[in-house]
Parts: C-alpha cells; sequence; structure tokens
C-alpha cells in the first residue's frame, strides 16, 4: 500500500486536538487515515470535527469506523426511546454544538457520514475496529456488539485468526499511555479527559499526541 496508514483515536468532539494532529501529521494524498469511531458526544465541538474530517477526505483518503456513540446516535433516528440514556452518555453536547434539540434536527450531511462508516478496516498486516473482536471469528461475521460495545477491561482478547495485528479505541486509556499488547494497541487515550488525541502510523509506530486543547505532548513527556 502507497502512503502511511495512520490510525486516530477517540475524537468525542475534541477539535483543538484534532487540528493540531492533524497539522503534525500533514496528510499527503497517498495517506490512508483510518479514524476509530467516537466522533460525537462529550466534547463541545462536534459539528467542526465533522467539517475537518470531511475536509480531511479531499486530502487523503479517509477511512472512518463507527463508534458505539455514532451507532447510539444512528440508532435514535428509528426509535427515539433511548434518548434519555444518550443524552446522559454525552448526547447533551452533541446537540448543543449542532445548535438543535432533538437528533433528527441534525443536518442530514453529517448523518451520511456517520451512515458511511464501516465496521472494520484491514490491510495486509493489520486490522481496525472501534472496540474488541473474537479472535477465532473472521471479521466479517464479528457481532457488532463486540466491536463497538466491549471493553478491554472486561475481555482482552487473543491474537486473531488471521494473524494481523490490531488498532483499537473505545477503553479509554486514562494514563495518556497506548496499551500495546503484542498482537493488539489501543490508542484511545482519553482525550476528552486528562489524556490525549492519538495518532499512530501503524507502519513505523511513530505517535503524535494531542491533548484537548490542542498542545502536542513533547517527546518524552
Amino acid at each position: 500500500m502507497a502512503g502511511r496508514v495512520i490510525a486516530i483515536g477517540d475524537i468525542h468532539g475534541c477539535l483543538p486536538a484534532l487540528e493540531t494532529l492533524v497539522k503534525s501529521i500533514s496528510p499527503q494524498k497517498d495517506d490512508t487515515i483510518i479514524t476509530l469511531g467516537d466522533y460525537i458526544d462529550r466534547g463541545m465541538q462536534v459539528r467542526e470535527c465533522f467539517d475537518l474530517l470531511m475536509d480531511l477526505s479531499q486530502r487523503c483518503r479517509l477511512v472512518p469506523i463507527l463508534g458505539n456513540h455514532d451507532e447510539m446516535l444512528l440508532g435514535l433516528l428509528e426509535d427515539s426511546q433511548g434518548l434519555l440514556d444518550w443524552l446522559g452518555f454525552g448526547g447533551t453536547t452533541t446537540l448543543y454544538s449542532f445548535g438543535v434539540k432533538r437528533p433528527e434536527e441534525i443536518p442530514e450531511k453529517y448523518i451520511r457520514f456517520l451512515r458511511a462508516c464501516l465496521p472494520y478496516y484491514e490491510t495486509q498486516t493489520h486490522f481496525f475496529v472501534h472496540a474488541n473482536y473474537l479472535p477465532e471469528l473472521p471479521l466479517e461475521v464479528q457481532p457488532g456488539e463486540v466491536l463497538r460495545w466491549q471493553y478491554l477491561r472486561d475481555r482482552q482478547p487473543g491474537p486473531h485468526i488471521s494473524g494481523k495485528k490490531a488498532i483499537v479505541g473505545h477503553t479509554a486509556q486514562k494514563t495518556g499511555q497506548i496499551l500495546d499488547l503484542g498482537h493488539l494497541i489501543c490508542i484511545d487515550t482519553c482525550c476528552y479527559g486528562s489524556g490525549y488525541l492519538t495518532a499512530l502510523d501503524v507502519q513505523t509506530g511513530q505517535l503524535w499526541q494531542v491533548d484537548k486543547t490542542g498542545r502536542a505532548k513533547q517527546s518524552g513527556g
């Protein structure tokens, strides 16, 4: 595959972090950037993060994965029964960002972005999911509940039958340090809290980390 393959962890509406991260990466046309889901909720600038990602998709190959927060929002457009749960899960900041009171008022282009997100993505050497996987099952038959909802603290999987290394998010590493199990790397480093938004070049291992204020982590810091 030509160009770099770079994964970005859970964004959660943290625009200053995403802006600095993208500038630091300096995406080129032949790069592939995989975003691991959870674009919405918790952070205050969800809409602007979507706009930045849509712009990024014109500059390189962007592969967005669907997260559990994103799935909740899409589900509410079909059935509003879980609205209070979603609002308590961080949805209030998403509505605020769009200046609306109900999920169905969010502009359609942003919903289209979420509907186009993938359950997983794979290269010759790696695969990318939001949350977790079952090591004995091919990616195409993985349960959605596992792919998007199962925390690593509930179950750490062994190596996948494909032999490929897994790159995941979802389980916030509140220390700000990535979790590297060898066969699995988790790059959700709790940007919306006191950690960082992390990007990883999966071929070279280069890391970029930026806190929610937009300040890049210094090497060795």
